[in-house]
């Protein structure tokens, strides 16, 4: 006897059409702020309505703002500059409580919660905790990563979700896009995130805090030194040689996201050197997230680099001109995002990847001083 029970919600009819029952798909993903995704990163409404975002706070002296706002952007970069108190938070796990059970009476059958690293923020913890009580099988997947290195992850698992992938194979399109993403940045000073504690392994660096300009990345959840360079020129320059020599390792198609906080030209300019070195490149130019803001400061610039999925025309190029292949700018550079990203059984608890396809930090790649 069929147990239409177990088929109910899985499949629906195009009335519209008359076609064919059309899969639809079992499998949310859910996301945290930090993962900035433009607005119109999808390439269809369907597959937006898979991803939901948990926005993270960031506190400003007594005043709490949610991610994404333009008056919570101004207030940040004034904090910034003028030195105040500014903090983050994990979101709380009621959050991941209410959404997961909202996904179920929606009908979904399985969420994937995917989130930046855990290693710098207890935001997994919180969604592993609502796993447990929620109505619906959860899985927790700790990225060990931030930015687009975390958003193109999302992005992947979505899409193998919207095809009708499984818990598992949506499980493993994020941690294989999350294993291959690179990560640079470099910020004016580590003042910011010395305040924060996420400075990791440049710790050793604080006895010549002011006198270098540090190159960093993330290397398996942490932020990792690579290098010191005397003056900003010259790191801005040294930070546009690393991204075009990992490009140059790459093979196959790239995405490529430019985040910056408060120095929007020197990002245009990083994005127009990516995609002289790679023209077949889908590039991003995006502001940092406010809650990485908040602990890089000013002026910081990052590079994510990830193998491009994707087949035909980059998501939401014609639309928005968020994201476009590196040639279909009308000016030959980067297509930008102006305004912040989308709002919206058991966790696993060893869910960190490792370095799968991720070059391996060399001896001379780590801690060096460039003149």
């Amino acid at each position: 006897m069929m147990d239409w029970a177990a088929l109910r919600g899985r499949w629906f009819r195009s009335r519209e059409s008359g076609g064919e029952p059309v899969l639809r798909p079992r499998v949310a993903v859910v996301t945290d702020s930090s993962c900035s995704l433009p607005e119109q990163w999808a390439e269809s409404p369907q597959l937006a309505s898979l991803v939901r975002v948990v926005s993270m706070p960031v506190m400003i002296g007594d005043q709490i703002y949610g991610e994404g706002t333009d008056r919570m952007i101004g207030a940040l970069a004034l904090a910034l500059a003028q030195g105040q108190d500014v903090r983050t938070s994990r979101p709380a796990p009621g959050q991941f409580e209410a959404l997961y059970a909202k996904l179920a009476a929606e009908g979904f059958e399985a969420v994937v919660s995917v989130h930046l690293s855990s290693k710098l923020s207890g935001t997994a913890d919180s969604a592993r905790l609502a796993a447990r009580t929620a109505p619906l099988p959860v899985t927790v997947v700790d990225t060990a990563s931030v930015a687009m290195g975390l958003g193109y992850a999302v992005q992947d698992a979505a899409r193998a979700a919207a095809a009708g992938a499984e818990a598992a194979g949506v499980v493993a399109a994020a941690r294989a896009s999350a294993e291959a993403a690179h990560i640079l940045f470099y910020v004016p000073s580590l003042e910011q995130l010395r305040r924060g504690g996420r400075i990791g392994a440049a710790a050793g660096w604080f006895g010549t805090l002011f006198a270098v300009k540090p190159i960093l990345a993330i290397r398996d959840g942490l932020v990792v030194p690579l290098e010191r360079v005397r003056t900003a020129p010259k790191a801005l320059a040294r930070l546009e040689e690393l991204s075009r020599e990992e490009l140059a390792r790459r093979t196959g198609p790239v995405r490529v996201a430019v985040h910056h906080f408060g120095n929007e030209a020197e990002a245009e300019r990083l994005a127009s050197a990516v995609i002289r070195e790679v023209p077949e490149a889908q590039v991003l130019l995006c502001p940092l997230p406010a809650v990485l803001a908040a602990h890089a400061g000013l002026g910081v610039l990052a590079v994510a680099i990830a193998p491009s999925t994707s087949t035909g025309r980059a998501p939401g190029a014609a639309d928005t001109g968020s994201v476009a292949a590196a040639g279909g700018s009308p000016a030959g550079g980067a297509e930008k995002k102006r305004g912040p990203g989308p709002a919206g059984g058991a966790g696993e608890a060893g869910d960190v990847p490792g370095t799968v396809g991720r070059p391996a930090a060399r001896p001379g790649d780590l801690d060096r001083d460039i003149d």
